[in-house]
């Protein structure tokens, strides 16, 4: 059996003073364990040849405060546990949370009925014992420290007071702050019993230039699975009132085909694109534009976009995929190169390959491929070198829509930003649309010096050659 050290322990460590003992049961997952390993057992005996039991815990509390006082305050907290079980190659998923007197026995028996009149499927089936994971490296995603309600009020207000005291800044569009945990335990009828438990906390602020129909919104945040990682209330606010003032009074240009410059705020969703067409469903599927460019040049050769699921204190790090299996850090793209599909074990067997350790998963879904914390690694340029040549261009700082064809590769998105002239960004430019193809896109990608760790993706500041912009 693998097994991997339980969230009590690795609180109790930490907290053993501090932690109340309502904290504590919070923290222990002694009991979902229990009751994902009763599921399985039910499962067998009722007839599964093969079955798998998730149970997932979620707790959230949260504060929203405008103009000074608290608009919302609520608290959600919850466990529901889903079964999966295989009758022959035919496969089923239940869920509940409802687990009281013999609803155990009852959700098994009813999972395998419905999996012997499911349709034959002959790529489901639980991982290979051999590559179920055996070390569970210790990750620093729990905080034993929750802030009290108290706590997330002030930071929710301090946040929008920053925000406020901006020159320009007429009026709050609001600021929040939150903290929750959520965590998962998964036991396999081949003995594989894991858990992971994460926090995170949370701070941001939305403020309002203008008036009327001359008003302009921004925002910032900040997320992280440690309060003490959080930047502060005041940057939070400060930066959403400065990000806003700079976007008064924008202006229109005309249509162009400029070079084009994401903020690393953004930067971030070219990434996700490279990332989701190469999803291992997709390729099945034959439905990504990347399907036969596995081993091909699609960047410069400096480019790395690398998934690191064993990041310390990584917003989606964990030490096991959603089937057991063992995850490790990857380059995705290396040296320009796309190295890799992401893949569970059912869309690595249709596909004649290997999982990569790539499963999620839901308490009322199978499992499915998806990345963990990625980031494209910075260049040398910092930012200004980037943009020192532009003698007409875009500044992205916000994108709007989700026109992005992954099919056909086709990208185009409202955005808006700043005019770059002569190497210097100068006046706020808005409702226009960036436009190219996500293959030109990766050849000309070009990153600054300036990665910083702060979302589930990250990316420096990045330059893009030659892509349309739709203005008048």
């Amino acid at each position: 059996m693998n097994s991997s050290p339980s969230a009590s322990s690795t609180l109790s460590s930490k907290d053993s003073s501090k932690g109340s003992k309502a904290s504590r049961d919070l923290f222990d997952q002694s009991a979902l364990s229990d009751l994902a390993q009763r599921l399985v057992e039910a499962a067998k005996r009722a007839g599964a040849d093969a079955a798998d039991a998730v149970a997932v815990r979620g707790v959230s509390q949260g504060v929203e405060v405008r103009d000074g006082r608290v608009e919302e305050s609520e608290r959600s907290e919850g466990d529901d546990v889903g079964l999966r079980v295989l009758v022959g190659q035919r496969q089923a998923v239940v869920s509940t949370n409802d687990v009281s007197g013999d609803a155990v026995t009852k959700l098994a028996e009813r999972a395998v009925a419905m999996a012997r009149v499911a349709p034959d499927d002959k790529y489901v089936g639980l991982a290979d014992p051999s590559l179920l994971a055996r070390d569970f490296p210790d990750l620093d995603l729990l905080d034993p420290d929750v802030p009290a309600t108290s706590e997330l009020e002030r930071r929710a207000l301090e946040a929008e007071a920053a925000a406020l005291a901006v020159k320009g800044v007429t009026k709050s569009g609001g600021a929040s702050a939150s903290a929750g945990m959520g965590g998962m335990v998964l036991v396999t009828s081949t003995g594989f019993h894991g858990s992971y438990l994460r926090s995170s906390q949370g701070i941001s602020a939305t403020a309002i230039s203008g008036e009327g129909t001359g008003m302009e919104r921004d925002y910032d945040f900040t997320s992280a699975p440690h309060g003490a990682d959080l930047l502060s209330p005041d940057i939070v606010g400060r930066s959403a009132g400065e990000r806003t003032v700079a976007r008064s009074n924008p202006r229109k240009v005309e249509t162009c085909k400029v070079p084009v410059v994401f903020d690393p705020r953004v930067a971030g969703s070219l990434v996700g694109h490279v990332v989701g067409a190469i999803n291992g469903a997709s390729i099945a599927r034959k439905t990504s534009f990347l399907k036969d460019k596995l081993g091909q040049q699609l960047f410069a050769k400096n480019i790395r976009i690398i998934d690191d699921p064993l990041r310390k204190r990584g917003l989606r790090s964990q030490t096991f995929d959603a089937e057991g299996v063992a995850v490790k850090k990857i380059a995705l793209i290396d040296e320009g190169v796309l190295t890799t599909w992401l893949l569970d074990c059912a869309t690595a067997r249709e596909l004649g390959l290997t999982t990569t350790g790539h499963a999620h998963r839901g308490v009322s879904s199978s499992p499915s491929p998806g990345p963990y914390n990625l980031h494209l690694e910075p260049g040398t340029p910092t930012p200004a070198e980037l943009i020192a040549d532009i003698k007409q261009g875009f500044y992205v700082t916000d994108l709007i829509g989700s026109g992005v064809n992954g099919v056909t590769g086709d990208y185009s998105r409202g955005a808006s930003g700043f005019w770059i002239e002569n190497g210097e960004i100068t006046y706020p430019v808005s409702e226009v649309t960036i436009a190219g193809h996500l293959f030109e896109i990766f050849k000309s990608m070009q990153p600054a010096n300036n990665l910083e760790f702060r979302y589930g993706i990250n990316a420096p500041t990045v330059r893009i050659e030659g892509l349309t912009l739709g203005g008048r």
